[in-house]
């Protein structure tokens, strides 16, 4: 059984060190003296395999693992390249059935393609996750699939440090997540397939224009109609 860390004023979130050691399913982080073990996703370990030696920053949570009938529980941490990719487990560990060890198996894939799968309800592609049945990836959706926009309309992977990112790159800036799900319904809702929803939600969210509210964006959207 997992549950969340109790000692929430102890709880690291954010760990920056060298990279030691990549193994496969987690990683060895050097800060100090000490040596981190770090439980990480296999699009994470794709991401950093070739940077041991050098100086990482992950994003954590922190979970005791344990049974219910036992009294040893042993801290476990989970890290994520960006804060986007820690929010979207979060999300996904809301799903019924779905705890953490299964949500980090299953998020061998970028968070973006993730998302967009369940935005678009496709079970059969999200079957092929590991650890993923068919009948998972129906809860899955039916769970999801109105929360996920934000994330299926990000990058695809996580933008290194320091490299500039292209117009078009990532969302306008300051539009919140809610907000960008409220456009994508409100798409679908005018009679849009999902498919068109999220091609006129990226045009809209790569115009340079920036919308406080899903009528803003409608009206950016369909003004020069």
């Amino acid at each position: 059984m997992l549950i969340p860390a109790p000692y929430h004023g102890l709880m690291i979130t954010k760990l920056t060190g060298t990279l030691v050691r990549v193994l496969d399913d987690e990683v060895r982080v050097q800060v100090g003296p000490l040596e981190y073990q770090v439980l990480v996703a296999e699009a994470v370990r794709r991401g950093i395999q070739m940077k041991t030696g050098e100086e990482i920053t992950l994003h954590i949570t922190e979970y005791l693992e344990g049974n219910s009938g036992g009294n040893r529980f042993v801290p476990r941490r989970i890290g994520f390249i960006t804060e986007t990719e820690l929010d979207f487990f979060d999300l996904f560990c809301t799903v019924e059935k779905i705890g953490a060890k299964k949500a980090l198996k299953a998020m061998a894939r970028p968070v973006k393609e993730i998302a967009d799968a369940i935005a678009r309800q496709d079970t059969k592609w999200l079957s092929t996750l590991p650890g993923i049945g068919a009948t998972t990836a129906e809860q899955i959706v039916t769970t999801l699939k109105r929360k996920v926009m934000s994330f299926a309309a990000g990058p695809s992977e996580p933008a290194e440090p320091g490299k500039k990112k292209k117009p078009g790159e990532e969302p306008a800036a300051n539009v919140e997540g809610k907000v960008i799900d409220e456009v994508y319904q409100a798409l679908m809702g005018l009679g849009l397939n999902p498919a068109e929803a999220r091609t006129k939600l990226d045009a809209l969210l790569t115009s340079g224009k920036t919308f406080a509210t899903a009528q803003d964006g409608l009206t950016i959207l369909f003004s020069n109609r």
